[in-house]
């Protein structure tokens, strides 16, 4: 039997869609030393908040970087061979990242994280995605297929970067956070893995979920990156 909500799992869900006139960058987190990036302090593209934190990680950042440009380089060969746009390999690594915030929301569901936290380090979600030719880069891609895979469909097939979740999940349950919560978002042969550090139940305000498919194409199909999750606490309803 399908559950029955009295709000919607977004406190903006029904709200007309609205783009922003001019481009906005989204903070980011330093990798190394967890600063917030600031508009009078803007992080490296390559390196975290300061020229120290850029050196010290950058012996454990460095397999990742190379690996994952040679992993784009080659993927742009082959797309060109079969005559596929190169935006598809531009275009996922900015999708995961204008949706990082729905994408996050909709792993931790998925996994079922608020009831059994444990799965954190068992399986992964996979969001495969339908390419289509726009103008708009917010509407490139449609949610094909969500799907509850085995974490080792990460691990075992890129050593690399699954170390790099190891790294991170450690780091998360020195904090007190149950672990790395493992998104896969994936358009053909083409692949961005999202490793999402979560909280300690506790700590976990997000209600759990069904409808969180119904969610996530409802702000990827309208092409809106401004999905605000609702949280229910002790003190009443949070938005965001």
């Amino acid at each position: 039997m399908a559950a029955i909500y009295g709000i919607p799992a977004a406190a903006n869900y029904h709200t007309t869609p609205t783009h922003p006139t001019s481009k906005q960058r989204g903070y980011r987190l330093c990798d190394r030393c967890g600063s917030v990036e600031q508009p009078s302090m803007r992080f490296r593209l390559c390196g975290g908040c300061s020229q120290e934190c850029q050196k010290m990680h950058w012996p454990t950042h460095k397999p990742i970087c190379q690996h994952t440009s040679h992993q784009i380089s080659s993927s742009k060969q082959q797309l060109m061979g079969v005559g596929i746009n190169e935006d598809i390999v531009k275009g996922l690594r900015k999708f995961t990242s204008a949706h990082a915030t729905l994408l996050g929301w909709s792993g931790f569901q998925a996994l079922q994280l608020k009831r059994m936290p444990s799965n954190v380090r068992q399986h992964a979600l996979l969001i495969e995605l339908a390419y289509r030719p726009s103008t708009d880069s917010l509407r490139r891609f449609s949610i094909k297929s969500t799907h509850v895979v085995p974490r080792t469909y990460v691990t075992d097939n890129d050593p690399l970067v699954g170390e790099d979740i190891r790294r991170r999940e450690d780091r998360c349950r020195k904090s007190g956070g149950i672990g790395t919560a493992v998104i896969v978002i994936q358009c053909g042969e083409i692949s961005q893995v999202m490793p999402v550090e979560v909280d300690s139940p506790s700590r976990i305000s997000w209600d759990s979920r069904e409808d969180w498919t119904e969610v996530l194409r409802h702000f990827v199909d309208s092409g809106r990156t401004d999905f605000k999750p609702i949280s229910t606490t002790a003190r009443g309803i949070v938005y965001g």
